[in-house]
């Protein structure tokens, strides 16, 4: 039986990953979570796969959950940045989940693979923020991660069995998120609600709305350059409206392998637990006589220039990821609330990172601290005025 430590369980993907340990069960076995503070969710998802560890954000959640829970079968209620690493670490987790969103998830997976667990990574901040730093910790203590995000289990699903040195380049497909069909113009006064509205899939507020700028696949370009190991220039993206092929790998031979599937996130999410088994899921299969046509369009810069800029600091390296990633935090956050209005996101992003002096082969102390000005320095721009 496979032991997951889950992070995030009360998100998009974590609540996802119990329906999937739900439809197996003898297979998986849910050992610790981790969450914000989503009390009501957290409590039941407790009382059903009772883990012997959670983790919560703070002190204050921590004894809400305790009142809510109640009773003699209390699991170990940790909290806080140190309670994340203890999940990611559980001593009877053989494989960890990391769905949290943000570069917060930097320190447990990196806690996680110094205990020599397996990861499921779902955090795209991860690699965004720490690439070279998570990835070299892997290889030295022989950690497999597997992706899970849909493009990028579907460039791992291609590449099994074949050979690294023949890869020509992945062609990473986007949807094109919320306005895909609107223009510049129309975008000056988009609502939050209107940017939520995902035409193929549900996701959390934040990853929608880097879906509407497309900031979301310019993390996953930086993300499979550490992934899988290849320069900036043989990772393109493609837009394709269905979001029904997840991802291609092209061959030297212009042979071209495709993983396809409805959108269902508990796809690459099985896919994960269960590698290298495929397993049965009550997922809707994937009908291509129902659906008819695929339609495909060629990446648009000047429409999507957070994408460019995701290009241009992966290639860039250093902290200049890292900063992209705290820029758009900030952006989105405020974008959420209200404060800003929707283009405003990519001045905000597009500032920090010319500003940033950034420092190369960085420790992951000076990642930190490049996050934490980026974060500072965003927050002054939206303070002192745009």
């Amino acid at each position: 039986m496979k032991q997951i430590a889950l992070l995030g369980s009360t998100g998009s993907v974590g609540t996802s990953t119990l329906d999937v340990v739900e439809q197996h069960p003898g297979k998986f076995s849910v050992v610790a979570m981790a969450a914000g503070t989503n009390v009501d969710l957290l409590a039941r998802q407790v009382k059903r796969f009772q883990p012997e560890l959670v983790s919560v954000a703070h002190a204050e959640a921590a004894a809400a959950l305790a009142e809510r829970l109640g009773g003699s079968a209390m699991p170990e209620i940790v909290y806080g940045a140190e309670g994340l690493e203890q999940v990611a670490r559980h001593e009877s987790a053989n494989f960890v989940m990391t769905a949290v969103v943000g570069s917060v998830g930097v320190s447990p997976t990196l806690a996680a693979i110094e205990a020599g667990k397996t990861i499921g990574l779902a955090n795209k901040e991860t690699l965004v923020s720490a690439g070279p730093v998570v990835m070299k910790a892997a290889k030295e203590k022989g950690v497999t991660i597997i992706p899970v995000d849909s493009e990028h289990s579907a460039v791992y699903q291609c590449l099994q069995g074949e050979r690294r040195e023949d890869v020509s380049r992945i062609i990473l497909t986007a949807s094109g998120g919320s306005f895909r069909h609107v223009s510049r113009q129309e975008l000056e006064n988009v609502t939050v609600a209107e940017a939520l509205a995902h035409p193929n899939w549900s996701m959390g507020a934040k990853i929608t709305i880097d879906s509407a700028t497309m900031m979301n696949k310019g993390f996953e370009v930086i993300e499979a350059h550490w992934l899988f190991d290849l320069p900036y220039e043989q990772i393109d993206t493609i837009l394709h409206y269905e979001s029904i092929i997840h991802s291609m790998v092209e061959y030297k031979d212009r042979a071209v392998m495709a993983q396809l599937g409805t959108p269902d996130m508990r796809v690459p999410i099985q896919y994960a637990l269960s590698y290298p088994e495929r397993m049965n899921l009550d997922s809707e299969p994937l009908d291509l006589v129902k659906l008819g046509t695929l339609h495909f369009a060629a990446m648009d810069f000047e429409r999507y220039p957070l994408l460019q800029l995701a290009y241009d600091c992966g290639k860039a390296g250093g902290t200049h990821p890292a900063v992209l990633n705290a820029a758009n935090e900030v952006a989105v956050d405020l974008f959420l609330k209200g404060a800003i209005r929707f283009l405003e996101i990519e001045t905000i992003v597009r500032k920090t990172c010319e500003a940033h002096q950034g420092v190369n082969h960085p420790t992951l102390e000076e990642i930190f601290a490049a996050d934490r000005w980026a974060r500072s320095f965003a927050s002054d721009l939206y303070t002192v005025g745009l």
